[in-house]
């Protein structure tokens, strides 16, 4: 098994023949351009990340205020709705008694019914 040779000795082998010399000098040079590639390639893949991490965290931020947006108005809808119900059942109780027994008898019904099917 043969040990590594360090650049100085492959230099001072090459110094004997100009072709090995010329292939050491673009194995080098090949080499400095490999590192140099490499490293913009890692500090624009860190820059891309970057800017998905902004965007990622922008989108959670703006989806999160439209959902509490969304949220306050589901709220302030359902309070309208609440009060408008209980205004109508204090000028129209007897209507609004009769509305909900209709309703109630609607749903037994369909519960009923419902019921009888599963049991065939």
């Amino acid at each position: 098994m043969t040990t590594p040779t360090s650049t100085r000795s492959l230099r001072e082998q090459a110094a004997a023949n100009p072709y090995a010399e010329h292939a050491l000098d673009a194995t080098n040079q090949a080499l400095e351009s490999t590192r140099q590639f490499a490293a913009q390639a890692f500090d624009k893949a860190g820059e891309k990340m970057r800017d998905l991490r902004s965007g990622v965290k922008d989108l959670a931020s703006k989806s999160a205020s439209t959902l509490g947006d969304a949220t306050a108005a589901a709220q302030e809808r359902a309070t309208r709705y609440a009060q408008a119900t209980g205004r109508y059942v204090a000028e129209e109780p007897l209507k609004a008694a009769l509305i909900a027994a209709a309703v109630g008898a609607a749903v037994a019904a369909i519960v009923l019914a419902m019921r009888r099917n599963r049991d065939y």
